[in-house]
């Protein structure tokens, strides 16, 4: 026999379930390197880039941090621009449908 009551409970576990799981994720970090070191970046479990160094033998001193904020800024713009198209192609794919802010992947 069906129970649309259990199987609602059930839902919502898993819900709130990936909701914990997406958080603690999304804590967490990780260094990604290239150029045997000399470029670092450090990037958040929700694909937010955090940080970049980029060691002084690679540029000009003077334009390091100019540089690194410059490529973190733009990073980042293009991140929620590409968060913001998901969102909207989500929408559209369920009808509109909320799921509670459920974000899937992140």
């Amino acid at each position: 026999m069906f129970n649309i009551q259990n199987l609602m409970k059930q839902a919502q576990m898993m819900q709130k379930r990936m909701t914990e799981a997406q958080e603690k994720l999304g804590q967490e970090e990780r260094e990604g390197t290239a150029a045997g070191g000399l470029v670092k970046v450090i990037l958040s479990g929700r694909h937010d880039l955090k940080k970049i160094s980029i060691a002084p033998d690679l540029v000009n001193k003077d334009d390091i941090d100019l540089l690194e904020d410059s490529i973190l800024a733009a990073y980042n713009d293009a991140h929620e621009k590409i968060t913001k198209m998901q969102d909207e192609g989500m929408k559209e794919a369920t009808g509109g449908v909320d799921f509670g802010g459920l974000k899937i992947p992140f």
